[in-house]
């Protein structure tokens, strides 16, 4: 027992943090990937170029993008009540979370994939390969290891995104350092939780760094 908590309270406390982290993370890259190949191939010289999709798309990624994750939360409380039933627990934050981080990563797949489409596209299309070929063949397996540092950063900003959400009912360690440390003033409880949100976010990176080099490498 720590500072009068289980054991298994931290436990469970980080496996739901693990659960909104990962899940939110696949969904994430899913999203964000489409979205930002998107914004790269109606952006100008693009694959098809679009100004009114681009531009719109465009506005929409920004808007959501500016908006605090907390209040995101509150927002979307309707939204979540109807697809998942309950605001309260692991499986009603991730409506918030990927909404929340699927615009950020987004931008990170357009930068990467303007980082080297240019030169990949035009050497592509000469040689008489379809728009559709160059962007899922030739431009996204050349700019994954980009698309990997990029997922492993929007994972870790998840992670932190569940931190908040962990404070207003979601569960995990947010959950923990607030209501069973912070509000009972049980000091030693929330430096716990913190010390292991932060060994987790050390995690993600060093599997993101790990599998980035591994393709590197190849």
């Amino acid at each position: 027992m720590l500072f009068n908590l289980e054991i298994s309270e931290y436990l469970k406390a980080l496996l739901d943090t693990l659960y909104m982290t990962i899940l939110s993370t696949v969904f994430v890259f899913i999203f964000g990937l489409i979205l930002g190949s998107i914004l790269y191939v109606t952006d100008k010289d693009g694959l098809w170029e679009n100004k009114t999709i681009y531009k719109t798309l465009s506005i929409i990624t920004s808007s959501l993008r500016s908006i605090p994750f907390l209040i995101l939360i509150v927002l979307l409380i309707p939204f979540t009540r109807i697809i998942i039933g309950t605001i309260l627990g692991p499986t009603a934050a991730l409506p918030a979370l990927i909404i929340g981080a699927t615009p950020f990563y987004a931008r990170l797949v357009e930068n990467s994939l303007h980082e080297i489409g240019k030169t990949l596209q035009e050497t592509g299309l000469s040689f008489g390969a379809k728009k559709s070929k160059v962007l899922t063949k030739i431009i996204i397996p050349e700019a994954l290891p980009s698309l990997l540092r990029g997922i492993t950063v929007t994972s870790i900003a998840i992670t932190g995104y569940t931190s908040i959400a962990g404070a207003i009912g979601a569960g995990g360690l947010g959950n923990l350092a607030y209501l069973y440390g912070y509000a009972r003033n049980k000091i030693g409880v929330t430096i716990i939780a913190t010390l292991l949100i932060v060994l987790l976010i050390l995690l993600i990176q060093l599997i993101g760094d790990m599998v980035v080099k591994k393709i590197t490498i190849k």
